[in-house]
């Protein structure tokens, strides 16, 4: 069985959800002939270069410009228009993705971006292919561009996410609500005690982890400034190379400070609450290590509707300024019962197994998919 499972490099998560399933895939079912795609690697040098760093460009640099762009796509009465246009652009752009479908036309096309869904939707709707097609939602909201006629199954990361997707007219037969897929590392049982001795940090101290995706954006100097005496803080500055110079130079005590990392999993699980922003998989990873979240910085649109559906739930809050998470932290610090009644809401709601679950959908449940 020949499996393609295709991302878009813009952003972090799709890749990330991609890789799990990929890899969860290569180690489970060796027979199968999986292979990982960048869809952007399979357009115009011209649409990958706007598609990657325009992206990038418009939530560090002008986000209420892309909050506009988001809501008026998503807006019902313009997508008669919008959605036409942009499916277009999308076609003409993807011609070499499109004759690589149609040359191999595997057996399933997991995909964990939109445009990869609707190209490969398109082909398949033209019987150009004959794959099923798998779209993989990786956030908690569902924007209309996610929507692709002869989709045979979305992967949904939460009941709310279903609701959403029903409200939109897909039919429930092809909606799997299996959470959204995360790595492996991330559902491991981890001894506290020897984590801490190997990062150097207290096992006794109520600890926060604070990482604000790739750009390390946010009020995280003040955060700091205002908590460091209070609880023990672990900073991952990411990209943001200013920051890691200035925390480092402050030298504070209780405070770790972190560039790029790959092994934010093992900082999870010594962590008793995460600042984070709420992007869909950095949610999921939280939520199977347990961690109590307070969302900071959020990209408008898909990010403001992730915190709306953990809300929903009772998981999870929103603050806009380095006072606000500091009143937050400090009062599940000396609430603790507050703290365990939010990790018993996480662990109601929390899906670590989609990777696994999907992968099993394909290769033994796949007499069954619709489409």
């Amino acid at each position: 069985m020949k499996v393609f499972i295709v991302h878009a490099s813009a952003g972090a998560g799709h890749l990330k959800a991609a890789q799990a399933v990929y890899n969860h895939l290569k180690e489970n079912y060796k027979d199968t002939d999986a292979r990982l795609i960048d869809i952007l690697d399979q357009t115009n040098a011209l649409f990958r270069f706007n598609y990657k760093w325009g992206y990038s460009w418009l939530i560090k640099s002008v986000p209420l410009l892309w909050q506009w762009a988001f809501w008026v796509t998503y807006s019902r009465p313009l997508r008669i228009i919008i959605r036409p246009l942009a499916s277009l652009v999308n076609k003409l752009n993807t011609g070499k993705f499109r004759r690589l479908l149609i040359k191999e036309n595997p057996d399933f096309i997991i995909s964990t971006h939109f445009l990869s869904s609707e190209i490969a939707v398109y082909l398949k709707n033209s019987n150009k292919i004959s794959s099923k097609v798998i779209t993989v939602i990786t956030d908690f909201g569902v924007h209309p561009f996610w929507l692709s006629k002869g989709t045979d199954v979305y992967i949904a990361a939460s009941g709310f996410t279903k609701k959403l997707l029903l409200s939109e007219g897909v039919e429930e037969a092809r909606i799997r609500e299996l959470g959204i897929p995360i790595d492996a590392k991330f559902l491991k049982n981890y001894s506290k005690a020897d984590l801490c001795g190997k990062l150097g940090v207290g096992a006794d101290k109520f600890t926060v982890l604070i990482m604000t995706g790739s750009f390390g954006i946010g009020p995280i100097r003040e955060i700091v400034d205002l908590l460091y005496k209070d609880v023990q803080i672990l900073v991952v500055c990411a990209r943001n190379k200013k920051l890691y110079i200035d925390l480092k130079a402050k030298n504070y005590q209780n405070v770790k400070v972190y560039d790029f990392i790959d092994n934010i999993h093992e900082l999870m699980a010594v962590s008793d609450m995460i600042v984070t922003k709420p992007g869909g998989l950095s949610i999921s990873e939280l939520l199977a290590m347990e961690l109590v979240p307070v969302f900071i910085s959020p990209i408008p649109g898909q990010e403001t509707a992730n915190i709306e559906a953990l809300k929903s739930y009772g998981v999870g809050e929103r603050a806009d300024n380095a006072p606000d998470i500091e009143a937050i932290v400090l009062h599940y610090k000396e609430h603790k019962e507050d703290l365990a009644g939010v990790k018993e809401k996480i662990r109601k709601i929390k899906k670590p197994f989609a990777a696994e679950e999907l992968c099993d959908v394909v290769c033994k449940d796949s007499p069954g998919l619709s489409g």
